[in-house]
């Protein structure tokens, strides 16, 4: 009967993103996405509001409400609130048959330390998950890719998420090398606050500041200027304040979390071995993760390392199609789950 439960229960995939979660059911596909984050009641710490629902109303909330973004640089940092925010995402695209054990396949940062790993085991338990298997970003945004990892040959990924950045060499399985890095989109979006901050006295939130650097943030001097003109609070009257921003702003504002991406991935190449170092002379470096579309960053990789720098075909939701990949041939990635 067990057997036969687990044959009809929907095994499923998540992205715990620290921006964004994204669910996958085998198959189904991609089921589920929607912003990492929580409205709560400030005096009874109620949850009024969650995902998409949280994002609408984040800025534009009572004085007596507060957004909260449970996930931290790619890991847990406010229990409840996560456990929470996971029943309600699961409850959304899965009900659960009784004594069904579902399998779930996380996938976490390369990084993660052995509390943040019980912590996200612990949360996606209480939030009513069945069987648990984690695996690491870079491995899944590889799978997602369509690289193929199961050949004895080196594949580099950098997949720049919402919390972390993860650089990674992968071969047969595994990561031979690899560098988790807490600077990623976020980073991103703080830098360019306190920039407009500091040059125009004016306060923008971090999701006008993620609007920005989409419309024209780069990495790179572009061919032709791009210009933005952003609305907001003037600090010194509390008016609102109309100001006009450039690409060469915003490259500047960026430019510490961009470097210091460039230098993790001079650093894992450095720590590959001569024979994954020739393989990876070949193949390039793949990038995934929504900051792999920062205008100009594959030219600016290019010029650090030399190598030819490709992007995945869906950078955005490469973790979770690689996730997805594994629950429908679970026996043939068995390898890559950690302990």
């Amino acid at each position: 009967m067990g057997r036969m439960l687990d044959f009809l229960s929907k095994d499923m995939a998540m992205d715990l993103g620290t921006a964004n979660t994204l669910i996958y059911v085998r198959g189904k596909g991609v089921v589920l996405d929607e912003p990492s984050m929580v409205t709560l009641d400030s005096d009874t710490n109620k949850v009024l509001a969650v995902g998409k629902e949280a994002k609408n109303l984040s800025g534009r909330h009572g004085k007596n409400t507060i957004s909260s973004r449970p996930l931290k640089d790619g890991v847990i940092h406010d229990f409840e609130t996560a456990t929470f925010m996971i029943r309600t995402f699961l409850s959304k695209v899965f009900t659960r048959l009784p004594l069904s054990r579902p399998k779930l396949v996380i996938a976490v940062p390369a990084g993660i330390t052995s509390v943040e790993k019980r912590a996200v085991i612990e949360a996606a338990e209480m939030a009513g998950a069945g069987k648990l298997y984690l695996i690491e970003e870079p491995l899944a945004a590889a799978i997602g890719t369509g690289l193929p990892i199961d050949q004895p040959t080196g594949q580099m990924v950098v997949d720049i998420g919402g919390g972390t950045t993860e650089v990674a060499i992968i071969s047969k399985f595994a990561v031979s090398c690899s560098e988790s890095l807490r600077v990623a989109g976020d980073e991103a979006n703080e830098a360019i606050c306190k920039f407009i901050r500091t040059e125009h006295q004016m306060g923008i939130s971090e999701t006008m500041a993620e609007v920005i650097k989409i419309k024209i943030g780069s990495a790179v001097p572009l061919k032709r200027t791009l210009e933005l003109k952003l609305r907001g609070k003037d600090l010194s009257t509390s008016m609102p304040k109309v100001v006009t921003i450039t690409d060469a702003d915003i490259r500047e504002a960026i430019k510490e979390p961009t470097e210091a991406i460039v230098e993790a991935v001079r650093r894992v190449l450095e720590k590959s071995s001569p024979d994954l170092a020739s393989d990876i002379s070949e193949g390039g470096i793949w990038l995934a993760g929504g900051g792999a579309l920062l205008k100009g960053l594959r030219l600016l990789l290019h010029q650090a390392t030399g190598l030819d720098v490709k992007r995945s075909e869906d950078p955005l939701r490469a973790v979770i199609r690689g996730a997805g990949a594994v629950t429908e041939q679970f026996d043939f990635f068995r390898e890559v789950f950690l302990n």
